[in-house]
């Protein structure tokens, strides 16, 4: 009996020639086909040249708006009897349109009377708040705009607010 069990499990075939011979013919074709592909030009890539300048060219930057900056004379204003500091110094600029700055600098007398009028009557408690220096700038900024008129001035930008 022991010798009919070995005789009936007979060795199972090998099918692994067959499968690897069907992967490398497989495999032969796909690498061929390919290589007929982007030797024939139907896949482009780009030569080492090109692909440096695509990848090193950058868009042109946006150019600047037409603008320009109007310096002020720094102010120094005194401060209320009742403030711990004396003196607030002050400086800063107006960014105009291009077109309108020699209106602008016409009106610098008229413009720092504003400011300076302004700067005086505000709370001395108020200056030292460091928060309140967007407060106090979107102020002056509106105050100088109301004096050129609407669209001559486009930015306050405070460059010196020292308290001493």
């Amino acid at each position: 009996m022991a010798n009919e069990t070995e005789t009936e499990e007979a060795p199972a075939p090998k099918r692994g020639r067959k499968g690897a011979i069907a992967g490398l013919v497989l495999a032969l074709v796909l690498g061929a086909g390919g290589f007929y592909a982007a030797y024939s030009g139907l896949i482009a890539f780009p030569s080492g040249a090109e692909a440096e300048k695509a990848q090193t060219a950058e868009p042109p930057p946006d150019p600047l708006p037409d603008i320009a900056f109007v310096d002020l004379k720094p102010l120094v204003v005194s401060l209320g009897p009742g403030s711990a500091n004396r003196h607030l110094r002050f400086h800063a600029q107006l960014e105009v349109p291009g077109t309108h700055e020699a209106e602008v600098k016409s009106l610098l007398p008229r413009i720092l009377d504003v400011l300076n009028g302004y700067l005086r009557a505000v709370d001395t408690a108020l200056l030292s708040d460091p928060a309140a220096l967007v407060r106090l700038r979107a102020q002056m900024l509106r105050r100088v705009q109301v004096v050129t008129g609407e669209g001559r001035v486009r930015d306050l930008l405070i460059t010196e607010f020292v308290l001493n």
